[in-house]
């Protein structure tokens, strides 16, 4: 007669040998998923954490110099010429280091957090633009021209160093090249079918304000510290490295190349846009915008990039949030990524 020898409740017969205890599949495949589940869940909060606390340290960051460019910009009444002068010029600086800030942020900050840092910018800008207007006047400007036919191959020149004067020039019907000059604004305004050009000695860190120009061909060979674009119709603009942002309003059937930290662009139909951008691209109020990557070259642009302090290898050109298209998922109708086969390759 042959005997079992007896099991113990911990699996071990008395004979000193343990019992094999066969475990179903599903329950190890069950117990595995739980394990990866709470991997995963301790991992996402883990991320949930880091990022509150990136965003938390933005904020205050911003705020805080926020705070101190609006102080600076409400003692500018009470400064003499001199002071001005050297309160908007630190201005400037904190803006565009300010701008830099939110660039190098927007990986991990919401599209809200996002937007409103964008619009204090904006409005921060636009406080010194018109600090700028209210107590630094501008020069008036002179009109001068000379007959250059329908020929456009020929440039505008800025006149220096010249008192304003109301001559107009001849007026036989051809075409004429018109030089404006300012104190202290820096670009050209009403133009019709003209090619207008500023070396980089002339737009060097500077506010350039283009506007109220049609069928006309800009040149900007330099670096600007900010670049504004109104009322252009059926024109096309090439601009070197901007150090913060272009601001482009009321433009139709233009093509504009520009590299910058940031473009926002307002009320704006039927325009080509060759962007190299370190941020997110905006559009308000637009229809029929195309993006492609920038592609405008010059001698010298190498260094303009540098000294605008943008990342030539980080380009979101064709990321672009639409503030009048708020359904998740769906591409906006409004803005559009221009087919390789129809991209600009060439320049004149």
């Amino acid at each position: 007669m042959i005997m079992e020898a007896p099991v113990a409740s911990d699996g071990v017969t008395s004979t000193g040998y343990r019992e094999t205890v066969k475990i179903p599949d599903r329950l190890l495949r069950r117990d595995q998923d739980r394990l990866e589940e709470a991997v995963r869940r301790k991992e996402a909060k883990e991320n949930l954490s880091v990022s509150e606390e990136k965003i938390d340290h933005f904020s205050s960051a911003f705020n805080t110099e926020k705070t101190v460019i609006e102080e600076l910009l409400s003692v500018c009444s009470e400064a003499d010429r001199d002071q001005l002068s050297r309160v908007l010029e630190e201005v400037t600086s904190r803006i565009q280091q300010l701008q830099k800030f939110l660039n190098d942020s927007t990986v991990f900050l919401t599209q809200y957090e996002l937007r409103q840092a964008q619009a204090s910018l904006q409005k921060l800008q636009c406080g010194l633009e018109e600090k700028r207007d209210e107590f630094i006047p501008k020069k008036k400007f002179a009109f001068r021209s000379r007959n250059i036919g329908a020929n456009m191959s020929k440039v505008i020149k800025p006149i220096r160093d010249q008192p304003a004067s109301s001559d107009s020039g001849s007026s036989d019907g051809n075409l004429g090249v018109v030089s404006v000059v300012y104190a202290e604004q820096c670009g050209f305004s009403n133009a019709h079918s003209q090619v207008l050009t500023k070396e980089a000695d002339e737009i060097q860190q500077r506010d350039v304000l283009l506007s109220h120009l049609t069928n006309c061909k800009v040149r900007l060979l330099g670096s600007p510290s900010t670049l504004h674009i109104k009322h252009v119709r059926d024109s096309e603009i090439l601009c070197g490295p901007v150090s913060s942002s272009v601001f482009v309003d009321q433009c139709t059937g233009c093509t504009l190349a520009v590299p910058c930290q940031q473009l926002r662009t307002h009320n704006t139909t039927d325009t080509q846009v060759y962007l190299h951008v370190t941020s997110r691209a905006i559009i308000e109020d637009c229809t029929g915008v195309g993006f492609a990557p920038f592609t405008w070259s010059y001698d010298g642009i190498d260094a303009d990039f540098k000294l605008a302090g943008l990342d030539f290898e980080r380009n979101n050109w064709n990321q672009v949030d639409d503030f009048n298209w708020l359904a998740a998922g769906t591409p906006s109708p409004n803005w559009t990524v221009i087919p390789a086969l129809e991209r600009k390759c060439t320049w004149e």
